[in-house]
């Protein structure tokens, strides 16, 4: 895996971008996954108008301050989205099935405005949304004028992906969201400290149908990937790894399949390249999650498209030596080793290999991969080449 370190490198993921203030905007913060789809938008106000507005609601509800968001919990005028609530859209109750525990009460609706009486988002569309979100103290740490995601392509923090399909377009509403439905344990730096809990307000703009069935243009595709590997990436380095490899499996349905216009030769080394790079991560994931068997099904696929891919055979030997086909394992990191003949990791990997085969060592216990990014400063994280790293 490549390890995640601060500054974009070639292969990882870009640095986060500025934000108001020069804070780094995380993933879904200001981005947009846009398809050719027709409008249905209404008329709101700017996010700077809405600032105010949304403070002196804030104050109606609670005081910023020591006292926090604690007595919202339990507080009458609100919905539970992840308990039993059986108004909740189908969209919604599927999500949360997937993720949340029923009735842990540590996700809540208040409706501010009703929607215009539209359906609800149902699973595969597109919304839009506007967006602000503060902290306990009243530090506003989300400002998001137009944020387009599909719920349940992990995208944005848990708060939408289950809040938003509970909304009527036009409605307007406070997601009140304990740390696991915000940015989890480790928080956002620069901005959201650990475990924060977060209030957002919530505009549903527009709801569309999902994404084009004709294939988008190579370029398309190809952004598309690097965002949906990129948000992989965070996952990963949070520890999510089943969200990761949702989010890795979302890019490789982007890059995959014909589009409208063949790709040229540039843009087709480039979609190669960058399924390689999801199958690899696909791989470090399903060895996270304790599944040796797809992650050898993940190198193969990786080494069909690009049989000299170094880290691909690395973690292909790897995996054949833990199950005990020690020739195989020799003979493909020996190819690793012609391929990267300053690689310390592989040259660890086929010594020990040797002296177990000698009857020096015993069979070793399957292991996940060692070179785990470390917790990005930023919700962009950047990548650096490694023998066991993200791509």
């Amino acid at each position: 895996m490549e390890a995640a370190a601060p500054g974009a490198q070639p292969g990882g993921s870009p640095e986060g971008e500025a934000g108001a203030g020069g804070r780094p905007r995380g993933p879904g913060r200001c981005r947009a996954v846009r398809f050719r789809m027709p409008p249905t938008a209404i008329s709101v106000p700017s996010v700077r108008e809405e600032e105010p507005l949304f403070y002196r609601r804030l104050e109606e509800l609670v005081a910023p301050g020591p006292g926090g968001f604690g007595p919202l919990f339990a507080a009458d005028g609100w919905s539970d989205l992840t308990g039993e609530c059986p108004r909740r859209a189908p969209a919604a109750a599927a999500l949360t099935a997937r993720v949340s525990p029923a009735g842990d009460r540590l996700l809540r609706k208040r409706v501010v405005w009703d929607g215009r009486g539209g359906p609800r988002p149902r699973p595969g569309q597109e919304v839009s949304v506007k967006a602000l979100g503060a902290l306990e103290d009243g530090g506003l740490v989300e400002r998001d004028p137009r944020l387009t995601f599909v719920p349940g392509h992990g995208d944005v923090v848990q708060a939408l992906e289950l809040g938003v399909p509970t909304m009527e377009p036009g409605e307007v509403c406070f997601l009140l969201a304990a740390s696991p439905y915000g940015y989890g344990r480790p928080g956002r730096e620069p901005d959201v400290p650990p475990e924060a809990p977060l209030l957002f307000e919530v505009t549903l703009m527009e709801v569309r149908d999902g994404p084009d069935p004709r294939r988008p243009p190579p370029a398309a595709r190809l952004r598309l990937g690097a965002q949906k590997r990129e948000r992989g990436n965070f996952h990963f380095a949070r520890g999510d790894f089943a969200a990761a490899l949702r989010s890795y499996r979302l890019a490789l349905r982007a890059l995959d399949g014909s589009g409208a216009a063949p790709p040229g030769p540039q843009e087709e080394e480039e979609l190669r390249e960058q399924r390689v790079k999801c199958l690899n991560n696909c791989a470090a994931a399903e060895l996270k999650l304790r599944r040796p068997g797809e992650a050898l099904a993940c190198c193969e696929a990786a080494l069909c498209i690009s049989p000299d891919n170094g880290k691909a055979l690395f973690r292909q030997g790897k995996l054949l030596a833990e199950q005990g086909r020690d020739e195989e394992a020799a003979l493909v990191l020996k190819r690793a080793l012609r391929l990267e003949p300053a690689s310390k990791a592989v040259h660890a990997e086929l010594s020990r290999l040797v002296k177990r085969r000698a009857g020096r060592q015993p069979p070793p216990a399957p292991e996940e991969p060692r070179d785990d990014p470390p917790r990005p400063r930023s919700p962009g994280p950047s990548a650096v080449p490694a023998a066991g790293g993200l791509a």
